[in-house]
């Protein structure tokens, strides 16, 4: 399985069988300046909440790559309306999609839609596929919703937030990968805006001091899991 980064919380994993785009924020990120987002190919997107930082290229790729949208029945109301039609709304539950399972789960933040609209609640996903077991929060504050994983799966990776002030920082994530009982984490969420700015060093040897491993892929960059 392969990991693309494109910047903010935005990757690509690319399965076997299928490619999985989760929550395109990249025209609009100077960071990302680099990718061509004309070039990106899917056949699901996943999103986790409604923000601008998540969505902001949902609809165009969506509709340059006619991939299936999976989010919470309130942004898919929104994709919906801007002309949109594959899709699949669900909500905190599991579903078995053709490449893998896919959970939804709590994320504690809040919601909402680029025109102002109710966006519903956050999420992340656990997803099951090609035998690996895979984490994304979401945004996400530390919360004591993450121990119930270990109850549920052995988790190969875990994708978190690392930035702070708007999500955890890194100090909350070690504590979430420990919750979570997951030792590779990749960080997300970090470094777009001066606000959520990170010493990516610092933040190594944090999670090194935990006996965890922290990746961080560089924008455009493909990892293999």
């Amino acid at each position: 399985m392969k990991y693309t980064y494109y910047g903010q919380s935005s990757f690509l994993l690319e399965t076997e069988t299928t490619k999985l785009l989760f929550d395109p924020f990249i025209s609009q990120n100077p960071l990302a300046k680099d990718i061509d987002i004309t070039k990106i190919e899917a056949d699901y997107i996943l999103i986790s909440h409604g923000h601008g930082d998540h969505v902001g290229d949902l609809i165009s790729l969506a509709k340059q790559t006619n991939a299936c949208v999976i989010a919470i029945p309130e942004v898919i109301g929104w994709v919906s309306k801007q002309g949109v039609e594959n899709v699949h709304p669900m909500n905190f539950g599991k579903y078995t999609f053709d490449f893998g399972t896919v959970r939804m789960v709590w994320a504690t933040h809040s919601a909402g839609l680029p025109d102002g609209s109710y966006g519903g609640n956050p999420a992340g996903y656990v997803l099951e596929v090609d035998g690996k077991q895979i984490y994304f929060a979401g945004d996400t504050g530390l919360t004591v919703e993450m121990k119930l994983l270990p109850e549920l799966y052995n988790l190969n990776y875990a994708i978190l937030p690392i930035g702070g002030n708007y999500t955890m920082d890194v100090d909350d994530a070690v504590i979430a990968a420990k919750y979570i009982e997951c030792d590779q984490i990749i960080g997300v969420h970090y470094d777009t805006f001066p606000v959520i700015e990170i010493d990516s060093k610092v933040a190594v040897e944090s999670f090194k001091r935990a006996q965890k491993t922290l990746l961080l892929p560089k924008i455009g960059e493909t990892i293999t899991l």
